[in-house]
């Protein structure tokens, strides 16, 4: 019997099932966020090894280890992730790839095509029918990144700070943040993000309100997720223009919390 362990490792929570060689899953756990980046490549892995061990009870090795994982955005950070996954003793053979190839593998009807995944972060790779790839660095704003949760959620901060302060238009987004989080102005949401009495992370639980206020006709909400849109099509046609297929029918997979939630004026 071979034995697959698969792994998705994202910016909110990780993901390993264990399968064996008919695609049967044998068992399913849940670890928190694969964090390369921010935590380290041992501490990362080590959520990984924390799932199969205790969460899936998995305490032998594996044939495979096939990992798609956000922070894998650089060969030399997957050949990093890769040698110190070897060193775990899960599984005789790793691989070690970025998430958003699972997302296009798992979305298309063949083997090439276009994916866009937004959830936290955004990014988009592309695969041609003669298996030549293309990526964008997707290292936030330096590498010229823009959306995802984490910059919508940044994105309606800013401009709530701004209309409560007076420098920027009235928006209902400055209502969301106060409610939200259950404070009396922005102004003190800001200060208490400075302090680290709030967590940053908790910015992200913007995000659904954001679409909401938009649905309800809020000029700069809307502005928001018209731009969102603008940036998932132009990731697309960048990949396929890279790929000489504009001019050839190709499939373009959304993926992503962000996009998974279907919000009725992004996908339109």
């Amino acid at each position: 019997m071979v034995n697959v362990l698969a792994v998705d490792g994202g910016n909110s929570k990780t993901d390993v099932v264990l399968l064996n060689e008919l695609g049967e899953i044998l068992a399913r756990g849940r670890g928190g966020p694969f964090a390369p980046q921010s935590e380290g490549v041992g501490p990362a892995v080590d959520v990984i090894e924390s799932v199969v061990r205790q969460a899936i009870g998995f305490t032998g090795q594996a044939d495979h280890l096939v990992t798609f994982l956000a922070g894998a955005d650089l060969p030399e950070e997957e050949r990093a992730i890769e040698a110190e996954l070897s060193g775990r003793a899960l599984a005789r053979e790793v691989v070690v790839r970025n998430d958003t190839f699972a997302l296009l593998r798992s979305g298309a009807s063949g083997p090439w095509g276009v994916a866009v995944v937004c959830g936290a972060g955004i990014n988009a790779v592309g695969v041609s029918p003669t298996g030549r790839t293309t990526r964008f660095l997707s290292l936030g704003a330096i590498s010229g990144d823009w959306g995802g949760g984490l910059g919508l959620s940044a994105e309606t901060l800013w401009h709530a700070a701004r209309a409560e302060d007076g420098r920027g238009a009235p928006t209902r987004l400055a209502e969301l943040v106060r409610s939200h989080f259950g404070a009396d102005t922005v102004e003190r949401v800001v200060i208490d993000l400075h302090l680290g009495v709030l967590e940053r992370e908790r910015l992200l639980e913007l995000t659904p309100g954001l679409f909401r206020v938009a649905a309800d006709g809020d000029g700069t909400a809307l502005g928001l997720v018209s731009r969102l849109a603008d940036e998932i099509a132009t990731m697309a046609q960048v990949c396929l223009t890279r790929l000489d297929l504009l001019g050839t029918p190709a499939e373009v997979i959304l993926g992503g919390g962000v996009l998974r939630a279907r919000d009725p004026l992004l996908t339109a």
